[in-house]
């Protein structure tokens, strides 16, 4: 029963602890944190730099065309959908560009 508390009473210094602690949130903060805040930013320019006649997807999976931006700070975008529907969107809520946008309805 000796052997079982024969254990010294000192934990160890602190920075044995912060050591491992401090690699993690480096590798943290280029696995995770510098791509998503690089991806952000990019996303911000992109909505910045949209302009009349770009087709974009928004976030609710519409397709369409921007035909006018409107608003305060320019914050609202008109986009025609097809069939001459037109709605006003959120600059915000658009994902980006589409490349792949469909250019005629599909019919079943």
């Amino acid at each position: 029963m000796d052997i079982l508390f024969a254990q010294d009473g000192t934990a160890g210094s602190g920075m044995s602890f912060l050591f491992p602690m401090m690699i993690v949130f480096v590798i943290f903060y280029f696995l995770l944190i510098r791509p998503q805040s690089k991806q952000r930013k990019a996303h911000a320019k992109q909505l910045q730099e949209l302009k009349k006649g770009d087709k974009i997807l928004t976030r609710g999976g519409i397709y369409g065309k921007i035909v006018g931006i409107k608003g305060k700070e320019n914050n609202i975008v008109l986009i025609d959908t097809g069939d001459n529907n037109k709605l006003s969107v959120a600059r915000s809520y658009i994902a980006g560009l589409a490349e792949t946008a469909p250019t005629e309805p599909e019919t079943s």
